[in-house]
């Protein structure tokens, strides 16, 4: 049976950080999981936030290492060969953090292609710096996943298949880079979500948002039913990560 983790980075976006984790409990939820922890320690305490999670019997699952400058145009900086020193620094805070938070799985965002630097370039730099972040979990026992994201969404991304994905995982000498397959960016590509069995054995953590308007599963044309049908068949014991934008709860607050 599917095991379904709220991203409190999405949903529940009405209330503050503490209030998404009792709301995604009375929602039903088993787990937790966020984008950028370092960002909502300004909101709350990491203590309180470990609190809230202790209190509502909901472990946090996953979250990203450090992205650079979200609102200045930043979406990882995994694949920049001049911001290698920066990607360093995150690797030990988002070990902290995941340490505080039980978390045992991190996300690499590789990040836009960067103006005038080559597909190669990038790509050389992408896997040098997932080999020293790969290792660098492995000795704190948390794995470390990467994630295509659509250009749709965010034109330049620099890794937007699983085949891509695929040949990066393939190209790092370490057994600690999986894929997180995120079903939504996935469909925007041009992907079947129903053929993944290949993908299976490099899949760590699964995300999910329906399109058109990365809604709730239901909304749009994404086939989710046969999708969570074909885990189960599959084998799949993972998490499923509900990262998408609540839109009947946007319309009912809308109304009222």
């Amino acid at each position: 049976m599917p095991r379904f983790a709220a991203n409190l980075s999405l949903l529940y976006a009405h209330l503050p950080f503490l209030e998404r984790i009792s709301q995604a409990k009375a929602d039903g939820f088993e787990a937790v999981e966020c984008q950028f922890p370092y960002e909502v320690i300004s909101q709350a305490s990491l203590g309180d936030i470990i609190k809230q999670l202790q209190v509502h019997h909901l472990p946090m699952v996953l979250h990203n290492l450090p992205a650079g400058n979200w609102l200045a145009g930043d979406r990882g900086l995994a694949c920049d060969p001049r911001r290698i020193e920066e990607f360093q620094a995150g690797i030990p805070q988002a070990i902290a953090h995941a340490k505080a938070l039980g978390v045992t799985r991190l996300n690499c965002l590789a990040g836009l292609l960067p103006s005038g630097v080559s597909q190669q370039d990038a790509q050389a730099t992408f896997v040098a710096n997932l080999t020293l972040a790969a290792e660098e979990l492995a000795k704190e026992k948390i794995k470390l996943m990467i994630e295509p994201i659509n250009t749709y969404d965010m034109p330049g991304f620099f890794l937007s298949s699983s085949q891509h994905a695929i040949e990066t995982i393939m190209s790092v000498p370490s057994q600690n880079l999986y894929l997180q397959y995120d079903a939504y960016h996935a469909h925007r590509m041009g992907e079947d979500i129903l053929e993944i069995e290949e993908l299976m054995p490099f899949i760590e953590h699964i995300q999910i948002a329906d399109h058109p308007g990365r809604h709730e599963p239901g909304t749009g044309e994404i086939p989710y039913a046969d999708f969570l049908m074909l885990l189960d068949d599959l084998g799949y014991e993972g998490w499923i990560g509900c990262e998408y934008k609540e839109l009947y709860r946007a319309n009912f607050q809308r109304q009222t």
